[in-house]
């Protein structure tokens, strides 16, 4: 059974293991992937038992704005309804805020849209060379 968590307290590397961030050619070790969680505004994290198998973060002023990030579905869950869930629970626990936002790739649209979501343009910034976390 799937158990969701609002907190990262308790929470150790070593739990992080196993597949995030598929398809990074330089992803985050687990503890930058903790210490990026433990940084969060908001934080939907899905545990199997000790294990952490998805989750979903959000950068926040408090006021007014919000925005999401991440939200990673370790492959062996996906197709589970564990991605819905924690989105379903983040926007919840965002529900008092203005703005919402978030980036995503054409083909994710649709499964944002479940969600009240509008497709809109935005701008990025990539730093690839800094796309593992580390620091320097």
């Amino acid at each position: 059974m799937i158990n969701y968590v609002t907190s990262v307290d308790g929470i150790t590397a070593d739990q992080l293991h196993g597949g995030f961030f598929e398809g990074w050619p330089s992803p985050p070790s687990p503890e930058t992937h903790l210490r990026m969680l433990q940084n969060s505004s908001a934080v939907v994290l899905a545990l199997d038992g000790e294990t952490v198998v998805g989750f979903v973060n959000a950068l926040s002023d408090d006021v007014l704005a919000a925005y999401i990030p991440l939200l990673e579905v370790l492959p062996d869950y996906r197709g589970q309804g564990i991605g819905g869930e924690l989105m379903k629970r983040i926007l919840d626990d965002l529900r008092h805020l203005y703005m919402i936002d978030l980036m995503c790739d054409p083909e994710l649209q649709p499964f944002y849209e479940r969600f009240a979501m509008h497709r809109y343009s935005g701008m990025i910034k990539r730093n690839f060379d800094r796309q593992s976390g580390a620091r320097s």
